[in-house]
């Protein structure tokens, strides 16, 4: 398919689904390529962050893990999600509120994964994130982007890494931002989320048949994201309209 650029955007745009383990980079990878080529950039591990703060928040889970599923079902109408761009950078937005700082603490990590696998809360984003890829010209991250959200998506992507690497990678990035943690703390949420996303029965993570795989343990950001820059002009063709 060959693309023709207007203003810098593709004209016939594409949905882009980039799925993986948690901290694998992904996200970071969605983000700059969306940039680079004008795309929306949809982070959906943050819409279920912030549905995960949502039961926090309403007590409606126990110290436990145990989740009040039928009143957070019943709130899902209640629970609007949206994304506000500051200063280049995509904030998560719960009910009007920017909540892209307390989705990313340990207690919301912790957690997420077990409220993603209730089949209520994978239903109702879902549709939420097809509504935000109508229109095409977005790039998603996620666990199920490319088998679940978007099956026709015509490039997909499954990112991996060491769980080691991964956690390295997530703990710097807490303790930039100062939020108090432990290296094996965050290596073993890393490795519990793997279990909880791989096994679940609503969507579990795994990689589409027709995606391209990478792993990325020993890959420099330049080098990630000059790769999937160059599989997204060699899809669409971009490369060659550019000659």
């Amino acid at each position: 398919m060959r693309e023709i650029k207007e203003n810098g955007m593709h004209k016939d745009k594409i949905i882009i689904a980039i799925d993986g383990y948690s901290s694998s980079g992904k996200s970071t990878m969605a983000r700059s390529l969306a940039a680079e080529i004008g795309y929306r950039y949809i982070d959906s591990g943050a819409m279920y962050r912030a549905v995960t703060l949502y039961a926090i928040r309403h007590n409606l889970i126990t110290p436990d893990g145990s989740v009040d599923k039928l009143s957070l079902n019943n709130s899902l109408n209640d629970i609007k999600i949206d994304f506000k761009v500051t200063d280049g950078k995509q904030l998560t937005v719960l009910n009007g509120e920017i909540v892209e700082g307390e989705i990313r603490r340990m207690e919301v990590s912790n957690l997420v994964s077990i409220i993603a696998a209730i089949p209520e809360v994978r239903h109702d984003l879902v549709a939420k994130q097809q509504e935000l890829g109508k229109e095409k010209g977005i790039v998603m991250d996620g666990r199920d982007i490319g088998t679940t959200v978007f099956p026709d998506a015509e490039m997909k992507i499954f990112v991996d890494a060491s769980p080691e690497t991964r956690a390295t990678r997530r703990y710097k990035e807490l303790s930039d931002k100062g939020i108090a943690t432990t290296y094996e703390e965050v290596l073993a949420n890393v490795v519990k989320r793997d279990h909880l996303d791989r096994t679940r029965e609503e969507s579990p993570l795994r990689c589409a048949d027709d995606a391209i795989k990478i792993d990325n343990s020993n890959m420099t950001p330049v080098e990630q994201n000059n790769l999937l820059l160059d599989l997204f002009n060699k899809l669409t063709g971009s490369s060659d309209s550019n000659n």
